[in-house]
């Protein structure tokens, strides 16, 4: 027997999210390790820019312009490449609201960068850290903050958090911490194909 999929409206209530405070706990436990300011980077570019995991893992340093304060996103990086949909350079402007430190951040990672790997977060055992490493620097780092993520029907635990809850953190942050963001600037911010996958995922965060 086949398993049957959940209704939209219970797969969005199962959607976990972190408030601004939470990732900011986050963040402060990352220094509490011997990679702090590598972890740090690491959810700072996750929750500022929506990026998933694997796309994350393959940026490399000549993609960030922190003199412009953006990170170029080519195509072949980014989610649902190579198809004939295949998604549009991107240009992800670092921290619009000034509030998240992005580039203060960045530039401490990259001062105790002593290597030539081109990867932005290269690892010691590969030429960089793969998605599964990154999703685990996360994981650790909630565990550590002992946060537990929100979701519309009840709190999880610190165990749910991963990579992706930090994307669904910024459509929450854009639409309920700042003035003037509609559904619209979440699905240019987290690069959906078509408005109406980020208005299946998020129009609950909506306030009504």
């Amino acid at each position: 027997m086949g398993t049957t999929s959940q209704p939209p409206g219970e797969q969005k209530t199962n959607i976990h999210f972190l408030k601004p405070q939470q990732v900011e706990a986050m963040r402060d436990a990352a220094h509490e390790g011997r990679h702090g300011q590598r972890d740090d980077a690491i959810v700072t570019l996750l929750y500022d820019c929506g990026l998933r995991r694997t796309e994350l893992s393959a940026v490399d340093r000549g993609m960030l312009d922190l003199a412009d304060g953006v990170l170029r996103l080519p195509t072949h990086i980014q989610k649902d490449y190579p198809t004939e949909g295949s998604p549009d350079p991107a240009t992800v402007e670092l921290d619009p609201e000034n509030d998240l430190r992005t580039e203060r951040t960045l530039r401490s990672f990259l001062s105790t960068r002593d290597d030539d790997s081109p990867a932005l977060f290269p690892s010691r055992k590969a030429d960089r850290m793969t998605g599964k490493g990154i999703n685990d620097v996360v994981k650790r780092l909630a565990d550590r903050a002992d946060v537990r993520p929100h979701t519309f029907a009840a709190r999880g635990d610190s165990g749910d958090v991963t990579a992706h809850t930090l994307r669904h953190s910024v459509a929450y942050r854009m639409l309920h911490t700042y003035d003037g963001y509609t559904l619209y600037n979440v699905r240019n911010r987290l690069r959906h194909s078509r408005l109406a996958t980020t208005e299946r995922k998020y129009d609950h965060f909506d306030t009504v």
